[in-house]
């Protein structure tokens, strides 16, 4: 099946987890990263469990903090 990873397509197995695509691409700091999953943000409590389908879009987001000087 082929799925969009960071605006890439990509083909992979059928049934495969977020948690599993984590793992493949090797995210860098998996326990920081947020996926958005066809422009929404997929629950951190899903990731082992939700199964991406055909065409799903998925993005790897990280959240930096900053501040003012």
């Amino acid at each position: 099946m082929k799925i969009t990873v960071a605006g890439v397509a990509k083909e992979y197995e059928e049934g495969i987890t977020i948690a599993k695509l984590i793992e493949l691409e090797n995210v860098e700091t998996p326990e920081y990263v947020t996926v958005s999953l066809n422009d929404e943000f997929a629950l951190k409590d899903e990731y082992a469990v939700k199964e991406l389908k055909d065409g799903d879009s998925v993005e790897f987001l990280y959240f930096m903090g900053g501040g003012a000087r």
